[in-house]
């Protein structure tokens, strides 16, 4: 086996390839004027091959990149050729909401059954059940648990998981099996048109206590910070934000800093200033 780190998750690969023990294929890359993107593999690929590449902002860049490397390791002679894909850009738009709708994770998912890639593993994709109906494996890995370790050993044992609609349960229950404090949810609608999340006020138990509020994405922040908001003005002791994916477009940092929360902390499926904790060890352990 060898690993490709693809120029959107250069750092995490080349972890992972530490813990496995295996080589890595350098990628040369580049952006031409136009604005198309340029994909060289150096040295031949004559086994498995294992491409990681996140597939956040720039999205269509980064997706780009992904199928220029997978053909470009077919072409080199790899037997098998398998994605690693952090974050699964496109995955939220799981259904057509509206008639007429492009069916997005759909057609991502055509594209990649089209190159040929053997399997796929994502990290907490947003809807792990709809990539069960594609002609490839999926496995959807869950990093919670990674979270709830990092603040379990930096002293919130016995803090209270919180989580943003009820789809989010099986979220808390995990992180709850790390810090033991109790878990609840913040019951959520969504307006199918415009995309706007309207959060249900709710009495929590947690008053004077720590509360990890866990989500999978962050993106504009303006959900998370009415959550924080909530649990800050029920008079919490500390209150962190814990996410898979810190898109954190804007100001969404500040938002809900601003809100009350005392810190956020992401992982490495995206790069970000947050991202502390890798989920190297998470892919490594799949991929053996």
């Amino acid at each position: 086996m060898k690993i490709i780190p693809g120029p959107a998750s250069l750092e995490l690969g080349r972890k992972v390839a530490d813990l496995l023990g295996v080589g890595i294929v350098p990628v040369y890359f580049k952006t031409f004027p136009d604005g198309e993107s340029y994909i060289r593999l150096d040295g031949k690929s004559e086994e498995q091959i294992v491409i990681i590449q996140t597939t956040g902002p720039p999205q269509n860049t980064h997706f780009i990149q992904l199928f220029l490397m997978i053909d470009a390791a077919k072409d080199l002679g790899a037997k098998t050729v398998k994605v690693v894909i952090p974050y699964l850009g496109y995955a939220r738009q799981d259904k057509r909401f509206l008639s007429g709708e492009a069916f997005s994770i759909n057609t991502i998912m055509t594209l990649l059954e089209a190159s040929g890639v053997k399997n796929i593993i994502t990290v907490n994709s947003h809807n792990p059940e709809i990539l069960k109906a594609f002609k490839i494996p999926v496995t959807d890995l869950s990093a919670i648990g990674l979270l709830a370790e990092y603040f379990k050993n930096k002293g919130f044992d016995g803090a209270f998981s919180l989580s943003i609609g009820k789809k989010a349960m099986d979220t808390v229950k995990q992180a709850n099996n790390v810090l033991g404090g109790g878990f609840d949810c913040l019951p959520t609608q969504r307006d199918r048109i415009t995309g706007k999340v309207t959060i249900e006020r709710q009495s929590l138990p947690v008053k004077n206590r720590d509360v990890i509020i866990f989500d999978d994405i962050i993106s504009s922040g303006g959900t998370m910070a009415k959550a924080v908001k909530i649990v800050n003005d029920q008079s919490a002791k500390r209150i962190y934000v814990a996410c898979i994916h810190p898109i954190l477009v804007g100001d969404a940092k500040n938002k809900i800093l601003n809100n009350g929360a005392d810190g956020i902390v992401g992982t490495d499926c995206l790069r970000s200033s947050v991202s502390v904790v890798s989920v190297a060890p998470l892919i490594a352990q799949a991929l053996k």
